[in-house]
């Protein structure tokens, strides 16, 4: 292997243990729904955004809380000689994609039927370290 590529996949391999990744699938709430709080949370502090989903009173912030937690989870398992509250952690991505809808019919007047569309999605969620160049450039 060349020296420029050995390099290249070293560097990649250490920003993959900086990341940390977490998917919830087949949520059974509307995407729609899912994306007023993934977009709240995005970018900020680990820390933050935990405290922001507990006092949120919607019922997708426990589901969105259960998967920053799991996340978190994952990132100890790939760095075990750091401790989570030693590091600064933010939710570098999140992002909500709708998955299989569930179809159903209701009764409408004058023999016609309406279709009901039960939404569902799948949620996923990267944290990233906060390195010192971000907080320069900020």
């Amino acid at each position: 292997m060349g020296v420029r590529k050995k390099n290249t996949s070293e560097t990649i391999k250490a920003n993959k243990k900086k990341k940390a990744l977490a998917i919830l699938k087949k949520c059974p709430t509307s995407p729609r729904k899912m994306r007023l709080i993934a977009d709240n949370i995005r970018g900020m502090n680990v820390n933050q955004a935990l405290n922001s989903l507990k006092n949120n009173p919607k019922d997708v912030a426990l589901k969105m809380r259960k998967l920053l937690l799991s996340c978190m989870a994952n990132w100890q398992a790939k760095n075990e000689d750091k401790k989570v509250e030693n590091v600064d952690l933010f939710i570098s991505e999140i992002y909500v994609d709708s998955a299989r809808m569930l179809k159903r019919i209701q009764p409408a007047p004058q023999g016609r039927a309406h279709r009901i569309r039960k939404r569902s999605n799948h949620v996923t969620m990267v944290i990233n370290e906060l390195n010192s160049n971000l907080v320069k450039e900020k």
